[in-house]
């Protein structure tokens, strides 16, 4: 019997419900389905105004490229989702030769980039800045990000002048740091509700280095994470119903997350409260992928870091990166319930076949500055005795490396004040363009290929891709050796008693644009011996010598090595990412001998015109630069006692097998079978002297 104390208790309103009264079978057909709501969230990044599907240093078209196919995707992704969000990471307005030319002619008010043509027709929620946008300077990054119909956030930059743009006072965010959106979602059961979603953005504060130039004593650049730290619990403060975290930053260490002031710390930025889902990027790779399947704390089946939703969709408009959320309204709160990452590429790597076509509005929206830019790169600069192919430019001295150094040294030579002259002039130089960060199908094809003959200036951006100024440091020769030493982190240690195969290239542990190649001197690379610096230069094994046999020869024929060497003082031609990294022994500011106004493209152009022999009276050239690699470097010869196996990596191409059979300083031989990415796999022989 049930008394009057237990009916009064069973009447009382609840949320939930009981069990007065009632079995359980009577629970399960009374219980409700909670509500949910899907979200997909889309991100691009890392474009570089590769907005066209269009490779202008080959003068084709490129599936594997371009906003215009990723927005296909985007589409596709949009029609599969109820509810769905768009993002863009940065790195926009730099990379490729559109943006070179629209910086050349330069942007007025009022004018819309043409990056943002294509982009305002895809109705993104909200942008981020990238390292690259402050390349050009700040009135021109200004200008640029007018013309966006959608706005752009960054928490970690923030001005340090007096009054910056927009009214903006000293200490105060340079950018809007975050953004609380307000978006109509609809649920399971088909109801609407006003979704909360928050974005935060940052940025590498190494822009300072980066960008020295443009940016000292004008912005300040500050920690991601104690940014992230700061801003996302004012955001859950003011409303925010989930945050999505938008860092233009590479996964960054697993190990010491905690590194301030650290360039990637998207790993970092998963352990701050409150962040829901991260679309990151920079790194140029994809995530997830098996690459990072090692990683501590790592789901790359289900695209988690730490348990938090993150994507990192490659680069160039290669992939598009999706996270789908599903939201519970539980508590009073929405809360992610489940979170799945994925990548969608625009192009079939394996099949050779293009996932998608190009958007033809997106094509439309930049044809006229599509055909200006092929105008702009085809202009004559010069004629080449050689081909200058960057093939093997992992495994031997190289044309397309040797150009730019000479081209260094000339500039710098040219350039010294009385205190500087007398002083070796040497030249730092590492390939843009080897086989990207093998991580994707797409990077086999990233190689220079410039024939010989007549050079136009998409020839001289092939050879240096980004629009670096010249810098020159002044080094000891022990500083020297150092540096050399961190540059031979690229190769993996080799075993000269395994048979089995060993892969040469360290692509995952060392980036190939820090390979740095040192002209002006000779040398051997010892691989055989652990390397003494990881890929930010720190000392890992401190008695380790891969760099052996370092010599400098003056143009007296006098040699110096060993200790007379390390006690030497050199001006080492360079740019300004590198010489103001502070990675290298001998960078960082301490070390700066020259800060020249010219780019290094500017430089290199103008060496192959005045090596050409340009006579502007008849606009014709009467000569030839030679690009020949002077093979100032090598591999120490391993006397092997065993039949040695060491590979490498590069493009599966005929053009490559030709340029290889004719230049290959070492016994190279091409495998029948290409790797998992496409790329060509060949056996060198490091066993005999070349």
């Amino acid at each position: 019997m049930m008394t009057s104390k237990h009916l009064f208790m069973c009447l009382i309103p609840s949320l939930a419900l009981t069990a007065c009264g009632s079995d359980s079978k009577t629970d399960e057909k009374t219980a409700q389905p909670p509500v949910t709501v899907a979200l997909r969230v889309l991100e691009t990044t890392d474009l570089h105004t590769n907005i066209m599907d269009f490779n202008y240093y080959a003068g084709a078209t490129d599936p594997k490229i371009g906003l215009a196919r990723t927005a296909s995707l985007i589409k596709q992704a949009r029609a599969e989702a109820t509810n769905s969000v768009l993002v863009d990471n940065g790195d926009l307005l730099q990379g490729s030769p559109m943006g070179d030319y629209v910086a050349k002619i330069g942007l007025n008010e009022g004018d819309v980039h043409p990056a943002f043509k294509a982009m305002n027709l895809l109705d993104y929620d909200v942008a981020n800045i990238g390292n690259h946008e402050f390349n050009y300077g700040l009135d021109f990054l200004h200008t640029a990000i007018a013309g966006a119909d959608f706005p752009y956030i960054n928490a970690n930059v923030y001005c340090a002048e007096e009054t910056c743009w927009n009214g903006i006072k000293k200490g105060e965010n340079l950018f809007t740091p975050y953004l609380i959106k307000t978006t109509p979602v609809i649920d399971n059961k088909g109801n609407k509700h006003d979704l909360k979603i928050g974005y935060i953005g940052f940025v590498p504060p190494q822009i300072m280095q980066w960008d020295k130039q443009n940016l000292t004593g004008k912005v300040e650049a500050r920690d991601i994470v104690a940014s992230a730290k700061k801003f996302v619990p004012e955001m859950k403060q003011k409303g925010a119903d989930i945050i999505i975290a938008i860092p233009h930053s590479g996964i960054g260490s697993s190990e010491n997350p905690g590194n301030m002031m650290a360039e990637n710390a998207t790993y970092a930025l998963t352990r701050v409260d409150g962040i829901n889902a991260i679309m990151f990027g920079h790194s140029h790779s994809v995530f997830p992928h098996e690459n990072y399947a090692d990683v501590a704390e790592v789901d790359v089946e289900k695209g988690l870091i730490n348990g938090i939703p993150a994507v990192m969709p490659g680069r160039w408009g290669d992939n598009l990166g999706m996270v789908d959320l599903t939201l519970e309204w539980k508590n009073d709160t929405w809360q992610v319930a489940n979170g799945q990452s994925s990548v969608k590429p625009i192009y079939d790597g394996a099949n050779k076949t293009p996932m998608v076509d190009a958007d033809k509005d997106i094509q439309d929206a930049v044809e006229n500055e599509h055909l200006a830019t092929i105008s702009f790169v085809d202009q004559p600069i010069g004629v080449a005795s050689e081909n200058m192919y960057s093939f093997l430019t992992l495994v031997q001295d190289d044309p397309t490396v040797q150009i730019v150094s000479d081209a260094q040294i000339a500039h710098v030579k040219a350039s010294l004040t009385d205190d500087l002259k007398g002083l070796p002039v040497l030249s730092a130089s590492a390939p843009f363009k080897a086989g990207g960060r093998h991580s994707t199908e797409s990077d086999a094809d990233q190689y220079v290929q410039v024939d010989a003959g007549e050079l136009t200036y998409k020839n001289a951006a092939d050879l240096y891709l980004y629009p670096n100024t010249m810098v020159a440091l002044k080094v000891s020769g022990k500083e020297l050796k150092d540096w050399l030493e961190c540059s031979a982190n690229q190769f993996n240690q080799i075993k000269p008693d395994v048979t089995t195969p060993q892969y040469l290239i360290n692509w995952q542990g060392h980036p190939t644009y820090n390979f740095d190649v040192i002209d002006g001197v000779t040398y051997l690379i010892d691989v055989t011996q652990p390397s003494k610096f990881d890929r930010d230069c720190k000392v890992i094994n401190a008695g380790a010598e891969r760099i052996v046999d370092l010599k400098y020869t003056d143009d007296n024929g006098q040699v110096y090595s060993g200790e007379e060497l390390s006690n030497m003082t050199f001006i080492v031609a360079s740019n300004n990412y590198r010489a103001f990294g502070g990675k290298f022994a001998g960078t960082g500011s301490d070390y700066v001998a020259l800060e020249l106004p010219d780019t290094n493209r500017e430089a290199l152009a103008s060496y192959i015109k005045a090596e050409s022999g340009y006579e502007a009276a008849t606009n014709r050239f009467n000569s030839q630069v030679n690009p020949s690699a002077d093979y100032n470097w090598d591999f120490k010869s391993i006397p092997a006692t065993v039949a040695l196996d060491i590979r490498f990596e590069t493009q599966n191409s005929a053009k490559a097998d030709a340029f290889i059979a004719q230049y290959a300083r070492r016994n190279m031989t091409k495998l029948a079978d290409t790797d998992a990415l496409g790329f060509a796999v060949y056996q060198i022989d490091l066993s005999a002297n070349p």
